[in-house]
């Protein structure tokens, strides 16, 4: 792909025109702004004024190419070789600053892991999927803070939520979304028969309070007293809440022991469900326009099946399919998935570049 010229001038003029502005500006509120357009514009213009150099070195070169000093039109015809297979990774990297963008890439994230259906089994696998999560949050320096979580009655999760933290966590977690499925010989399993459960995946933006206003009117907020684990003082007062969303029916809850830490988790939580259902309905029509996209916005989908008897992940979406399920079950390995998932997802926003270029 060569990107036009005119495409890269405006990336650099726009570049400029901030930084002018930054230098002017006195308003507080507005150098906050000019700042953050700066810091998310200045990886796109340095690969472009990259870009453009070497475009800039190729007519000069060719020149010297053709000089009847052979010494030189040799050192000159290897540099061209060079340049000639260095320029197609350089449009690439640029196309890539330049195509849209997922706003909420570099957000941290809400991760809900729900056991669907096989029973016992589905809860532990659902225990499984988060304690991979958590794990790969952990090689990635994420903090992760679970917010409620309703255990299984021989283990694992009926259902938990967590927030994890960090540089990139949604970008990076954001097609793990849908339906995960496992076929296992279960622990609860006396025969020997390979069962077939299932577990879903929501992971959701966190989002920032300007971005998603809710009406006091709106919500029902109840508190009550938290049931299971967590010491005399969770069972003796009514520190749990539970925040009805009246108009969407949305419920969430937090059952940690200060009420008024599970009021804020819980309408964080709620926000970020909130949100979703904004970006679900964007992704659906994304979708809909490019059916080659990753993320389908079909939270209900199948995307993935772990097959413990022949140690085999496979990724439906991408027709993905690896022989180190234990690594990537402990998270040692998931990037294995993560990485061809995002590869697929910047091809179609390059092709989407594209078809605007055309």
């Amino acid at each position: 792909m060569r990107l036009p010229q005119a495409r890269l001038d405006q990336v650099l003029d726009r570049y400029h025109e901030i930084e002018a502005r930054m230098g002017a500006a006195a308003d507080g509120a507005e150098i906050v702004r000019l700042s953050k357009e700066h810091a998310e514009l200045r990886p796109v213009a340095e690969a472009v004024q990259t870009l453009l150099k070497a475009r800039a070195e190729a007519p000069d070169l060719e020149q010297m190419a053709a000089s009847s000093d052979r010494e030189m039109a040799g050192l000159a015809r290897e540099e061209l070789a060079e340049l000639h297979e260095r320029l197609p990774e350089l449009e690439r990297q640029v196309a890539l600053l330049l195509a849209p963008k997922d706003k909420d890439e570099n957000a941290s994230a809400i991760l809900e892991v729900r056991a669907g259906t096989g029973g016992d089994e589905a809860a532990l696998f659902a225990g499984d999927l988060f304690r991979m999560y958590q794990r790969y949050a952990q090689t990635r320096g994420w903090r992760v803070e679970i917010d409620s979580v309703s255990e299984g009655e021989v283990g694992g999760y009926k259902e938990i939520i967590a927030a994890i933290t960090g540089d990139g966590v949604f970008g990076r977690l954001k097609f793990e979304s849908g339906v995960h499925r496992v076929q296992r010989v279960p622990e609860t399993e006396a025969g020997g028969r390979i069962h077939t459960s299932a577990a879903t995946v929501a992971v959701l933006p966190e989002v920032e309070d300007v971005e998603i206003e809710i009406n006091d009117a709106d919500l029902r907020i109840d508190t009550y007293r938290a049931s299971g684990s967590g010491g005399q003082h969770v069972n003796k007062t009514d520190s749990a809440v539970r925040i009805t969303h009246l108009p969407t029916g949305i419920v969430v809850t937090s059952s940690e022991k200060s009420q008024h830490q599970n009021r804020a988790r819980a309408l964080k939580v709620l926000k970020a469900r909130l949100y979703d259902q904004q970006r679900e309905a964007l992704d659906t029509a994304r979708a809909d326009a490019r059916k080659s996209q990753v993320g389908s916005g079909d939270r209900s989908e199948r995307i993935r099946t772990y097959n413990f008897p022949q140690g085999r992940v496979t990724d439906h979406r991408i027709n993905l399919t690896l022989y180190n399920l234990p690594k990537i079950i402990e998270g040692e390995s998931l990037d294995d998935v993560i990485e061809p998932l995002i590869a697929e997802d910047q091809a179609g926003r390059l092709a989407a570049l594209e078809d605007e270029f055309n």
